[in-house]
């Protein structure tokens, strides 16, 4: 049985490893006020950042998707990974020892799955660069240096070569203590007919990494004509690795792309080398598949859309690399960055050019200048005699729609009129019209989608009865729709509680859950108490956050407290007076309830009432009074 991983290795680990440092591996971060950071979830798509990230607190919650946690639960969700996975990985990268529960720690039989693939991988990346300098790999070297890599290039990038023999890196690795079943399920070995075999043998081999930098699969290039596999050879799908889902450079070119906004999309692997080389260190590839869909999540996360990103597509010259422009093109639209394509002259790619023409020769390249759009557009225009009626209105059927795709109408509207003048049409606004009509038959054949939101009162209620009934709420966004005042004043004073304890307490300990008239508030109101207070925030933040998450009652309450702990504040100074106003306001309300309370009863008494009765609820109502003009009069001062 594996051993369970100490509860106090697992708090070091927690406070060791900065969320912000783990989550800028995957997205872009930037300054979202209070201390807080923001950028495009990477759980769901979205145009507008609504992720945060609170350092402080060692927390994230998306206001779109309502995922949140701390930085084991981040990661957890990222990569798919167990919770002994995870912190295993964290520990890993924080250089913390863990100690195991149960009976000690076995490397071999205690760390997840996952975990022990990338380490075979590791494993064989270093064998596989170690090979590099032996006289078998003669051949490699002599591919690297024809096309202008020498030794330092290959290390950079940690190329490498895989011996020809059967299972070389196979008994390396059965040498590191993996078994079999490991290496057959990291794409590593193949079965063979007397046992598991190497899946390369005599390649040149390129490490392919995933957006934080460890190894996840390999690509392995044909160096000797015996060699009757396919030219490049991936690694198969595996736990760890999918092609579709991974980009070959970049963890190299992820915080460049970040901080310049633009991002240069190459062929291959020696097409990335042959860029970062020549300075362009923005570029990536995809790892033998097309560009897709979720190649464009991954970018977007690091250009978070702003108005300037750039992307850039590089493509060979040939019938092969214009196909694979178009196919860039269907996702265009997925991407608010400003989308382009360069090709070399004489169907050059980037390795080509850099050791044909020099380095500025592919800086050059990369300049945007054809819109992606563009480009699509002429390729279908090309195909028709557009010195007849008839071939220019069948160019017009067919690059129509490509045009009336694009969704912002401003932009349609100026392409329309570019397709106007590449077609060689005179009526502008005829192919304007025809575009629009393309458009609207687009949507109505696509129909409008699913019934909007439900009502916000509805929404309340149904979000607000699953708080009560311990199960996850049924509706994603708010908890509450928030246009009450009272709702919104809650959610302000819980944040503090959270957030700012010193500015609340000890006053907010004394508050009861009651004084909360939102069900899902009045339940992260008992989570605080249940954690002790908010007093008990006032020693450290992280550790009186992860308290109070752990006395929520269920998911739901758990997620709350999350996004109240990270989200932003509506007043513009955070200070004693901005809280005792939030205290204020809820204690009026509570105070204005119970009168209302109290005057309900004291009617329905009458004047036949019991006369003790009567009188003792004559005098809480005038104590409740005084006490409502003095909180009216005084503020906090008043509590």
């Amino acid at each position: 049985m594996a051993g369970r991983i100490n509860d106090d290795d697992v708090k070091v680990v927690r406070d060791a490893v900065p969320i912000d440092t783990v989550v800028s591996e995957y997205l872009q971060l930037r300054p979202a006020g209070g201390g807080n950071m923001k950028g495009l979830c990477p759980f769901h798509d979205e145009k507008s950042p609504s992720f945060q990230v609170s350092p402080s607190k060692g927390l994230f919650h998306c206001f779109g998707c309502q995922e949140g946690g701390d930085t084991i639960a981040f990661v957890m969700k990222i990569d798919h990974l167990s919770f002994s996975e995870t912190v295993e990985r964290l520990a890993a990268k924080a250089g913390i020892t863990l100690r195991y529960e149960e009976g000690g720690y076995n490397p071999t039989h205690q760390r997840g799955e996952r975990i022990r693939l990338v380490e075979a991988h590791k494993a064989a990346a270093d064998f596989y660069v170690e090979q590099l300098g032996g006289e078998e790999a003669a051949i490699g070297r002599k591919f690297l240096a024809e096309r202008g890599f020498d030794q330092s290039a290959a290390e950079h990038f940690g190329v490498g070569y895989s011996p020809a023999g059967w299972d070389h890196l196979t008994r390396f690795l059965r040498g590191k203590g993996f078994s079999d079943k490991e290496l057959l399920l990291a794409g590593l070995s193949q079965d063979g007919r007397r046992g598991p075999i190497d899946r390369f043998r005599g390649r040149l081999m390129w490490p392919i990494r995933d957006i934080s930098g460890e190894v996840v699969g390999f690509g392995a290039r044909k160096l000797r004509d015996d060699d009757n596999g396919p030219k490049y050879l991936n690694t198969p799908d595996t736990a760890i690795y999918k092609k579709s889902q991974v980009l070959y450079g970049v963890d190299l070119a992820k915080k460049d792309i970040a901080k310049a906004s633009r991002a240069v999309v190459v062929e291959g692997y020696t097409d990335v080398m042959a860029c970062h080389l020549a300075g362009i260190t923005t570029a990536i590839a995809t790892c033998g598949t097309a560009f897709g869909t979720d190649h464009i999540k991954i970018l977007r996360r690091l250009l978070m859309d702003n108005g300037s990103a750039r992307v850039i597509f590089t493509f060979d010259g040939d019938a092969a690399g214009q196909k694979a422009a178009l196919r860039a093109f269907e996702d265009d639209q997925k991407f608010a960055a400003e989308t382009y394509i360069a090709i070399a002259p004489d169907g050059m790619d980037p390795c080509e050019l850099r050791l044909n023409k020099g380095d500025a020769a592919v800086q050059d390249l990369v300049e945007p200048r054809t819109p992606l759009f563009e480009f699509a557009i002429r390729q279908i225009v090309s195909r028709y005699d557009l010195e007849t009626p008839a071939g220019r209105a069948s160019a017009l059927d067919e690059a129509g729609p490509i045009v009336a795709r694009i969704k912002n109408g401003a932009s349609q509207h100026e392409v329309a009129v570019q397709l106007a003048g590449i077609l060689g049409i005179l009526d502008t606004q005829f192919v304007v019209k025809r575009v629009a009509q393309m458009a609207r038959w687009a949507r109505d054949r696509g129909g409008r989608g699913p019934a909007g939101p439900a009502s916000s009162s509805s929404s309340a209620s149904s979000s607000s009865s699953s708080y009560d009934s311990g199960q996850s709420p049924a509706l994603s966004g708010p908890a509450l729709n928030l246009r009450s005042p009272a709702h919104r004043t809650e959610r302000e004073l819980l944040k503090l509680a959270l957030q700012r304890p010193e500015l609340v307490s000890p006053a907010f300990d004394a508050y009861g859950v009651d004084e909360f008239t939102a069900p899902p508030y009045a339940a992260v109101r008992r989570a605080v108490e249940d954690a002790g207070g908010a007093e008990q925030g006032m020693a450290s933040a992280p550790e009186y956050l992860a308290g109070v998450r752990e006395a929520a009652p269920n998911d739901a309450v758990r997620a709350l407290v999350t996004e109240l702990a990270v989200e932003v504040f509506h007043g513009k100074t955070i200070d004693e007076a901005y809280a005792g106003e939030q205290l204020v306001r809820v204690r009026l309300r509570a105070v204005d309830l119970r009168i209302h309370d109290v005057t309900s009863t004291l009617a329905r008494l009458g004047t036949g009432a019991d006369h003790e009765r009567h009188q003792a609820v004559q005098n809480e109502l005038w104590v409740l009074q005084q006490y409502r003009q003095s909180l009216r009069n005084s503020g906090a001062a008043a509590l």
